[in-house]
This record gives structure tokens, sequence and C-alpha cells, in this order.
């Protein structure tokens, strides 16, 4: 069996929306799965006076609390790792990012070399750095010598109006907790089955090389 762990920060909930079908995805593609959030870092200060944004905020880390945070096991564990953030400013979240960051350990023995990577964002806006997120985040999968498999168009699902991106599945919340579109789902479920797919077909071939 395939072990993929689905790895991500999400402040609002839009990309853990993501997060949650991806996981299931995954487990319907016949994978072992494990859902991981990053270490929340931040306070509701860091947004002074934006009442709505304080309280969506609050609400979703209640509301996720029971969701394990991610450790370097579960890196080491998975043989593909669906990525998950929010845009910032064209960057990873830095609750994502810090997590990266501790991965020295695992990269200095070659502990990431040739596991699967795949990576999902939301932005507020439609022209918000979604791609520049994704592509900012596959740096560091260069530097493990992992294989990054993105979702291109080679599915339906990808020429909805609301997809279309090549890199990694993105949706936009309009500034709206939890604002995910149906066909940005139906987009990330094909973005697991598809990362599932090539993480086997990898595994195997490497264990009869």
């Amino acid at each position: 069996m395939t072990n993929v762990a689905v790895i991500y920060y999400s402040s609002q909930g839009n990309v853990h929306k993501l997060a949650v079908a991806a996981a299931a995805a995954a487990e319907k593609a016949g994978a072992e799965v494990r859902l991981r959030r990053t270490a929340e870092l931040t306070s509701e200060s860091v947004v002074p006076g934006n009442d709505s944004w304080n309280k969506a905020w609050a609400e979703h880390l209640e509301s996720v609390k029971d969701i394990p945070e991610a450790t370097l096991e579960d890196l080491e564990w998975a043989d593909a790792v669906l990525w998950g953030t929010p845009g910032r400013y064209g960057l990873p979240a830095a609750s994502l990012k810090q997590f990266i960051d501790l991965t020295l350990p695992l990269h200095s023995r070659r502990g990431l070399v040739n596991k699967v990577m795949s990576s999902f964002t939301s932005t507020a806006t439609l022209h918000g750095g979604q791609e520049s997120t994704i592509l900012a985040l596959n740096n560091a999968f260069y530097h493990w010598g992992a294989i990054i498999v993105p979702p291109g168009v080679a599915d339906p699902i990808q020429l909805a109006p609301t997809n279309g991106n090549p890199y990694g599945v993105s949706s936009v919340s309009r500034n709206e907790a939890g604002n995910v579109d149906e066909d940005n789902l139906a987009a990330i479920e094909y973005q697991a089955r598809r990362t599932v797919e090539i993480a086997t077909a990898l595994r195997r071939g490497l264990q009869s090389a």
C-alpha cells in the first residue's frame, strides 16, 4: 500500500477544505493516508481591527485542534506528500515554510530522495500569486531530490473555468472563510489520485530495479 501524507496550513479553512478532499481521494485510491497540519505561528493580533478575519481565524483554529501536527516522521513514512498552503505575497505561508526548514536532518540522510511531491493553494483573488506560491514551494522539492507531480491539464476537470492551474490546484476565496468551489474540490481529488498513481508506480519500479 502506498503511504500518502497530506500536510497543510490553513488560516480560515479554504486550504483545509482542499486538504480534506485530497486525503479522502487518496484513501479512496487505495493509499494509507495521514492528514496533518503545520503549527499555528500567528495570533489574531496580526490583523488588528479586522474583526471578521480574527473571528474566522479563531473559529477555524478551534475546529482543527484534533488534527495532529506534522512531524518529520510523517515525511519519512510517506511515499508521497500533498502540500497545501495559502498564498502569502506569492510565497508559502510561514507555518508551512517553518516545517520545511526543519527537514534538514531527514534531508541530510537522503530521506526525501525519490518521494513524490504535489502542491495546492488558495488565494483571496484570481491573480493573487497562486502559480508563484506553488513554484516557490516546489523549490524545496528540487533540493530534496524528490519527484514533483503536477496536475497538469491531463483531466477534463482542469478545463473548468475555476480551475486550470497546471502547477497545482488552486482556489479563489474572495476573502470568504471556507469558500472553495465544487470544481476545485473535484480538481484536488483528481490531483490526489494522480499523485497516488505515480507514487505507486514509482515505488514498484524502484523495488524491482
